[in-house]
């Protein structure tokens, strides 16, 4: 957004610097403007001591007077907080430099002198793309000894999995041995972290005084009557314009394509952003747990400083479709308090192999652990070993250019029967079944820089998303429509069966009619006797497929991050050993390469 001198407030300043500054800053972006902020006040704090004026923006992130902020992060979580502790310090003086692990080049690390680190962890315990390249290195023999550097983590995770804050820990711990000093101890956060992370970015802030070696605050240009921002403490009220079922009556899923107004809002999205959700549990789910714990749905409990009936902290603020490691642990204490003989979950927990953990985990929501571990406590107690309940992100599926006040999203409704019983997915059941045109939902958007369309119009681009992973790329092929762009693109798309789970049939066969689309790669797994996958297709069109990444082709996987990113992982690996000539290890480093430059982009989950 541009800025301009009537909403900056720069009574310092005369009509004649006045209009050159807002010449100046007209049309940058939001990160060159805190960038200029950052170099602002490290010159002012050069100045003020009696040193000569800095020449160029290394003397903004002098080690001597600067903080590295750099953030490794699968949603965005990590690079809001990131910008926060940013902008925090800024407002205090200090120069600083926030960066994202993929565009940071590891050997700088040896020199730096203070880094904060937001990290999160993806799935069991996996770094996330952004940090994949900078986690190998710092784990490796290559990494340096770090005697000089001063350090903080705050760690981000899902306590929904075994290895929670897996990738933090190994950070701290690594950047520690290699002879790094902590500034404060790991802080870990689960999917409600807004108070820890607050906290920390609260504490080290001001620790900077005594840390960094500049002058006292530099008063900052404030932005004032700006338009008000939606996002995860302020959503947007959206209306449902569409909810229809994509999938044929014969299908064995039920996928909705869903519409949504964003008219007044004035938010702005980017194919490859996410649209995070506000939802509420499913009622049948909130009347079972009633049931089987025996409490009454107008007992009121306390959660924070709010008092409310359980019923609707159940349904409304609380976690139940997912059984986190927080819960297990309050569950077995309650367990411990009334147990004549052995705790079989406790044992589970402080079992030395995980795969009971991990299964438990998986395949568990709190009901299930009630019902499998039965025990008697009162609703207060209870409700206390729940976390809060948190937005779901999906893939937009449509280009605010070709849709404007309006974003899309394409939704698998998740029912199952597991342990005699029916079960229900909080985000998606909500969004499918309980939301009727002419309903609102609260809704922000979450940025994905890291899985944003080439900014070369001319370049190719290879995109693979089976099932619901082809949102984006329906975001994709409508934005580069578009924009004109001269740039080919190839989709790759998989389900189980081509008459009834072909998701956007008649839009993808009419793209590629237009050209819009110069190819498309099917694979329906059960159509056959032997089932085929998309990653089966790429290695059927290697050489195609290879031809394209030699001109230059950027390729996009978006879809399920347990078993069939790995799988696309390996097919690209063997395209590129057979069709390149190289070694496998060759081809690996070939794909990393791919990844590190922007080539290879992810969104999987």
């Amino acid at each position: 957004m541009a800025a301009s001198s009537a909403n900056l407030n720069v009574l310092p300043l005369d009509g004649d610097q006045s209009e050159r500054l807002d010449q100046a800053l007209s049309g940058l972006s939001p990160d060159q403007l805190h960038w200029i902020s950052g170099y602002a006040a490290g010159l002012a704090a050069a100045t003020s001591a009696g040193a000569a004026a800095p020449a160029g923006p290394a003397a903004a992130s002098d080690p001597a007077n600067s903080m590295t902020v750099l953030y490794g992060s699968q949603t965005g979580n990590g690079e809001a907080i990131a910008t926060e502790l940013a902008e925090a310090a800024r407002n205090q003086g200090f120069a600083v430099n926030p960066t994202s692990l993929a565009e940071y080049k590891p050997s700088q690390l040896k020199r730096e002198q203070l880094v904060s680190f937001v990290i999160s962890t993806h799935g069991e315990g996996e770094p996330p793309d952004d940090a994949e390249l900078f986690h190998e290195f710092l784990l490796s023999a290559k990494a340096p000894k770090l005697e000089n550097l001063k350090f903080a983590v705050l760690a981000l995770g899902d306590s929904s999995y075994v290895n929670f804050c897996q990738t933090g820990r190994e950070f701290d711990e690594r950047l520690h041995a290699l002879g790094g000093t902590r500034l404060a101890p790991i802080v870990e956060c689960d999917v409600d972290y807004e108070e820890a992370a607050q906290g920390w970015v609260t504490e080290l802030v001001s620790q900077l005084p005594e840390i960094i070696n500049t002058s006292a605050a530099v008063p900052q240009l404030r932005a004032v009557n700006a338009p008000p921002r939606f996002d995860k403490h302020h959503p947007f009220a959206a209306e449902v314009l569409v909810n229809q079922k994509i999938t044929g009556r014969d299908s064995s899923k039920d996928v909705r394509h869903i519409e949504l107004s964003l008219e007044g809002s004035g938010l702005q999205y980017e194919p490859g952003d996410a649209l995070a959700v506000q939802i509420e549990n499913p009622p049948a789910l909130v009347s079972e747990l009633l049931d089987v714990l025996g409490f009454a749905a107008d007992t009121v409990v306390a959660i924070k400083d709010e008092s409310l009936a359980l019923g609707d902290a159940l349904l409304k603020k609380l976690e139940i479709t997912a059984a986190s490691l927080g819960f297990l642990q309050a569950w077995a204490n309650i367990l411990d308090s009334g147990a004549a003989g052995e705790n079989g979950l406790r044992t589970i927990l402080e079992s030395e192999d995980r795969s009971a953990l991990t299964e438990l985990v998986e395949t568990h929501q709190v009901i299930d652990i009630v019902r499998r571990f039965p025990a008697t406590t009162d609703a207060q107690t209870f409700v206390d070993g729940l976390r809060k309940l948190s937005p779901r992100s999906y893939s937009i599926a449509s280009s605010q250019r070709a849709n404007p006040d309006e974003v899309h999203l394409t939704v698998a409704a998740v029912r199952y029967t597991a342990f005699g019983s029916e079960h229900w997915g909080a985000a998606s059941t909500h969004l499918a079944d309980r939301l009727e045109p002419g309903s609102q939902v609260s809704v922000f958007v979450e940025p994905n820089s890291r899985f944003h369309l080439p900014a070369n119009d001319n370049a190719d681009v290879i995109m693979i998303g089976p099932g619901t992973g082809v949102a984006p790329f329906r975001a994709f092929v409508e934005e580069r429509d578009e924009r004109g762009a001269a740039g080919n693109n190839w989709l790759f798309f998989g389900d189980r069966n081509f008459s009834s789970d072909f998701l956007y049939q008649l839009e993808w066969q009419r793209h590629l009619k237009q050209g819009r689309l110069a190819r498309l790669d099917l694979a329906f797994s059960r159509d056959q006797a032997e089932k085929i996958y998309v990653q089966d297709r790429i290695r059927a069109q290697g050489a195609d497929v290879w031809a394209w990444l030699q001109r230059g082709a950027y390729v996009y996987v978006c879809g399920d991050a347990k078993h069939m990113a790995n799988d696309v992982d390996s097919a690209l690996v063997d395209v590129i050993e057979t069709h390149a000539g190289v070694t496998r290890e060759e081809a690996v480093a070939e794909l990393k390469n791919l990844r590190r430059d922007g080539r290879y982009q992810r969104d999987v989950y």
